[in-house]
């Protein structure tokens, strides 16, 4: 439990997590912003469960992230979960969030740059989600970019996801991440990942065969002792649970049409972005979706697993400070 001063709690592991870092087991770390705001009741608790259990399968501990009452907490149990899955009016956490939630004893999902935050100062070391925020279109207009970039520049974490958002400026988020010096791999792929599709179109220059390559690419990262950043694990969707290429693209440009029409803008345009495209693509949007949320968290398992194995026993692999609970 790490505090700020008598009595005033900060963050808290959970036991099963806690004990898990100490003893050098693998432990992957979940977001919920996609439980809280991305899906429908009562979806959204089952696929909280599934994912949870899909870690387990591979072998690791899940720590799923949420801020509850002012706490931050690593790891859920389930009635945290439930909480967070059915609480209406749960606020969307991003890191610029979590001092006024601690602050002002608010409760909130947390997005991919709080929990990057939260799972690092635990002393997790890998984390899976669907895709990344980045920069968005028009942003030579409006400097539209999410916070996710500045933290993974700056938080020594794998992230397993299917590139980045596809309603956003894919090659100008690719061309940010390297120059914020973020490490970017394709799984299996030689090209990114379009979040919803396959292929994004766009090539990336380095590819993982094995969670094995990944462990070592995060020991060569330490060993080199540059700059803390992230390495990307970019897992495409399966082609054959992709959103149909050609209807994405269709969607898309009503969805961008309709946005402009009614001036939604700022933090309100991603989710107005991707409830257009569910309903546009009748759910198929949604399926494909999770469908790569399965995926990458199946992988974020395999990679805690081998980055586990390549540790000294009760040794933390990297020296982030830990949550004490």
């Amino acid at each position: 439990m790490r505090t700020t001063g008598p009595g005033e709690t900060i963050i808290q592991t959970s036991g099963e997590v806690a004990e898990a870092l100490a003893t050098g087991a693998p432990v992957v770390a979940l977001e919920t912003t996609i439980i809280s705001h991305g899906l429908p009741q009562p979806r959204n608790l089952q696929v909280a469960v599934e994912l949870e259990e899909l870690v387990r399968q591979a072998g690791a501990v899940p720590a799923t992230i949420a801020v509850l009452d002012g706490v931050a907490r690593v790891g859920l149990d389930a009635g945290m979960l439930e909480r967070v899955a059915t609480e209406p009016g749960l606020r969307k956490l991003g890191f610029r969030d979590l001092a006024l939630a601690a602050a002002l004893g608010a409760s909130g999902a947390t997005t991919v740059s709080a929990t990057a935050f939260l799972a690092a100062r635990a002393g997790i070391r890998v984390f899976a989600t669907g895709g990344l925020g980045g920069v968005h279109r028009g942003w030579t207009t409006d400097q539209d970019e999410s916070a996710d970039l500045d933290m993974l520049a700056s938080t020594r974490i794998t992230v397993v996801c299917a590139g980045v958002k596809s309603i956003l400026d894919v090659p100008a988020t690719l061309q940010r991440l390297e120059t914020r010096g973020v490490s970017v791999a394709g799984y299996r792929t030689d090209a990114f990942p379009g979040f919803y599709l396959h292929s994004s179109g766009l090539p990336v220059d380095w590819r993982l065969e094995s969670p094995e390559q990944a462990a070592a690419v995060m020991r060569a990262q330490d060993g080199l002792g540059g700059p803390a950043s992230a390495l990307i694990v970019a897992n495409p969707v399966p082609a054959d649970e992709q959103l149909d290429p050609a209807l994405h693209d269709q969607v898309l440009a009503e969805a961008l049409a309709a946005a402009d029409r009614e001036g939604v803008t700022g933090q309100a345009i991603t989710p107005f972005l991707l409830d257009f495209l569910v309903r546009g693509t009748g759910g198929a949007s949604l399926e494909a979706n999770l469908a790569a949320v399965r995926g990458n968290t199946r992988l974020a398992g395999r990679i805690a697993a081998a980055w586990s194995s390549a540790a000294a026993p009760g040794v933390p692999a990297v020296p982030v400070p830990a949550a004490e609970g």
